[in-house]
């Protein structure tokens, strides 16, 4: 399953039915709320509309003295007089204009003054001069319409605030800002279980034990026990972190807070650590609960300024969540659990126990879990005889829990397309080579000269891995372009998992990467742009048997460089001095040369071979890596190996299963006590005593990249650390090569 395809929950499922548990106002009344909102709305109506009014009257009506209305009148410019109580609104005569533009656009101005002369005086005066006279009657629906608009305006204003504070807020009313956005889920929203979680086994039996704390807590409690207050989820993306703490309420049946760590940040400074605080109130109600903080270094950055501190939103955020978590009592069965993929920038205060007291490495699968994680994708998807999934774990080496539920969804896809009811093995293939390369680009189309040179760039990978001894059997060799940039490219898969490698093992990968720029030379004279990517990755890996492994006669066992975002792109940042650093630049070019020019021997002296497998390449198109090996064998005069039948197969199993279930003879349990003469003279062809290794997590996967035979940029980025840095890791161990 995709852990981030349950994420999309209503969360109205808690056991106190919704977002906020019990009382969904955090104790504020929803209607008190209402009234003082209405309240500043008509108040700040009321004031705008006395500002309206007079804004708009006073560039209508200009007031003037009663000589001055006097002089007008004499002056006959006066067009109408209205008397009302108290004054007179006096309108001009307007001066007619030749443009009728400008008069149609002149503004009227009006002029006021105060009543002198009584109403009949007055009237008698302006009938004389001939002036219109209107009398003021009262207009009760004028104050009705008054009242109206306040009302109406009132009510846009109350709108317009609730909506603003409801969109800085998040939601809630304009007394809500502070409010958790954290969503509860029960058992049966969340419908994960540590079954439907596999390849993180290590991961899961730590997170067992907080949920059998959370069952019985009493057995715990007698022995002195504590429950641990939080565990960070530490891991790549894609590995399932996300999931597994959906797994852990899921298995303890308790309500589940989720979100993420940037809704704790907003605009206005104190508004996280306002969610903090309201955040744990709803997780004391609920308890016992599981709180979920995703991308926790959204809020908990370091607050030194090498990892952008200084910012006061997010710092008071993360302290309030220092304080919380300090505070709240760990009788009560509230697990915080959160995940990152960037520990290293988390605060320290953070990290230390009694806040976060498990750290949980979600790690990128080994074989076995890969195969796990397949079964688990594969369990809906109907599946033919064909298909082997432990083969499709070794081609996939590095991948996490998405990539190989993308890969198995493609599959299915591709066998719908093709009109087939079950996916096969062939579908799987092809699905892991969309993923890493693209799809087929069947209208490119490329000359005869082009194809010679990819055949030949192509067949020099695969030439120096049969003829290696550290490399892995090639599985493919193809000249078909692809959509993501490459021409062509060799796939390799290994017969095991690896978890090391060894000087020689990187210095053989270094030479087959410069294979196809040292099969253009010898052929065509001349070196082309397709070997970009290959450059790229060798150059990678030298410098890191520099800087970080310790592999360089030089400079020894000194460390030159680290790493930093172990998690993400892996990122290499030198650790010397500028003179140093021109000494290490050197020192790589040394190795990349010894490299090439091994490369340039191998291909010289298997010239006969090269061509052979190369004009097949150009036929073909498209090759195994049987047919590849049964040319090569050829050409070589190498018998070809006895392959077993199904029978002789069966046979020898059951001869093992019988020789292991015969009891040891008395002979075979005696041990034998030597003299003190054979332990004098004893020289042990091997070591007495020989510590088992524990397998550890894959630090060089081996991903699908292909080294590009290509007329184009390469789109993929480099770690800078000793490989191309695929979807799927590190590209040392070469499964594809271009």
């Amino acid at each position: 399953m995709d852990n981030n395809q349950f994420n999309n929950h209503d969360g109205n499922g808690g056991k106190n039915g919704g977002n906020n548990g019990g009382n969904g106002n955090n104790g504020r009344d929803p209607k008190k709320q209402s009234i003082v909102m209405l309240m500043i709305a008509v108040a700040l109506s009321l004031f705008l509309m006395n500002y309206m009014v007079k804004a708009v009257t006073g560039a209508a009506n200009k007031e003037i003295t009663y000589n001055e209305f006097i002089q007008m009148l004499e002056a006959g410019s006066i067009e109408s007089v209205k008397i009302e109580t108290s004054q007179l609104v006096i309108s001009p005569k307007v001066k007619e204009s030749s443009d009728r533009l400008i008069s149609y656009y002149q503004p009227t101005i009006t002029y006021v003054t105060g009543k002198v002369e009584d109403d009949d005086t007055l009237a008698k005066r302006l009938l004389k001069a001939e002036v219109e006279v209107k009398g003021a009657l009262p207009d009760r629906s004028g104050v009705l319409m008054i009242i109206l608009f306040d009302i109406l305006f009132a009510l846009a204003i109350w709108g317009i605030i609730s909506m603003l504070f409801r969109k800085m807020s998040g939601g809630g009313g304009a007394f809500s800002m502070g409010k958790s956005t954290a969503k509860i889920y029960g058992q049966k929203e969340t419908g994960i279980t540590f079954r439907d979680v596999a390849g993180e086994d290590e991961a899961k039996e730590s997170l067992q034990e907080v949920v059998d704390f959370l069952h019985n807590p009493g057995k715990y409690a007698k022995i002195g026990a504590k429950l641990p207050k939080g565990a960070l989820l530490v891991g790549p993306p894609g590995t399932g972190k996300t999931m597994l703490a959906k797994a852990v309420a899921g298995e303890a049946h308790v309500p589940f807070f989720s979100l993420a760590g940037s809704d704790f940040i907003e605009l206005y400074v104190g508004v996280g650590a306002s969610r903090v605080r309201d955040l744990f109130k709803e997780a004391e109600k609920n308890a016992p609960c599981i709180v979920f903080i995703d991308e926790i270094d959204a809020i908990g950055r370091s607050r030194d300024s090498k990892y952008g501190g200084g910012n006061e939103e997010r710092e008071q955020t993360l302290n309030q969540l220092l304080s919380e978590m300090d505070g709240f009592d760990g009788k009560k069965g509230i697990i915080i659990l959160a995940a990152t993929n960037r520990p290293e920038i988390l605060d320290k205060a953070l990290l230390r126990p009694g806040r976060f007291d498990r750290r949980i490495i979600v790690d990128k699968p080994d074989l076995k879990g890969r195969v796990n994680i397949l079964k688990v994708h594969a369990k809906d998807v109907l599946m033919d005889e064909t298909v082997d999934l432990n083969e499709i774990a070794l081609a996939t080496s590095g991948a996490v829990g998405a990539d190989l539920a993308n890969m198995i969804n493609e599959a299915a896809i591709n066998a719908v397309k093709e009109g087939r009811e079950f996916v096969s093995q062939k579908d799987l293939l092809n699905a892991v080579e969309v993923v890493l390369v693209g799809k087929e680009k069947k209208d490119r189309i490329m000359s005869k000269e082009e194809r010679k040179i990819v055949s030949y760039h192509e067949v020099g990978h695969a030439l120096i891995s049969a003829l290696q001894k550290n490399s892995e059997p090639v599985q493919k060799i193809t000249i078909v372009p692809r959509t993501m940039g490459a021409l062509g490219y060799v796939m390799h898969v290994p017969e095991d998992e690896k978890y090391l490698n060894s000087k020689a093992e990187l210095h053989d990968m270094i030479v087959g990467l410069l294979g196809g720029r040292a099969a253009e030379e010898i052929m065509f004279d001349t070196v082309t742009t397709g070997a970009a990517n290959d450059i790229e990755r060798a150059t990678n890996i030298a410098r890191s048997m520099v800087t970080r492994y310790g592999m360089s006669d030089k400079f020894g066992l000194m460390g030159l460089a680290t790493v930093e975002s172990q998690y993400l792109d892996s990122t290499s940042t030198l650790n010397c001095a500028e003179n140093t650093a021109a000494e290490i630049d050197a020192e790589v070019m040394k190795i990349l040369k010894e490299a090439y020019d091994e490369a340039l021997a191998m291909l010289r002296d298997n010239r006969d071979v090269m061509d052979k497998i190369a004009a097949y390449l150009i036929e073909k198109e498209t090759i195994t890596g049987k047919e590849f090996m049964k040319i090569y064998r050829e050409e070589k005069g190498l018998p070809e190996p006895e392959e077993k039948s199904p029978e002789n197969e069966a046979k020898e199993v059951q001869e093992v299963k019988e020789t292991a279930q015969e009891p040891p003879t008395e002979q075979e349990n005696e041990i034998k006590i030597p003299s003190p003469e054979e332990l004098r003279t004893f020289t042990p062809q091997q070591p007495v005593f020989q510590v088992p290794q524990e397998p550890q997590e894959n630090k060089n996967p081996i991903p699908q990249e292909p080294q590009h035979n290509e007329d184009q940029n390469v789109k993929n980025q480099t770690n800078g650390e000793g490989g191309e840095k695929s979807r799927f890791g590190s590209a040392w161990d070469r499964n594809v090569n271009g």
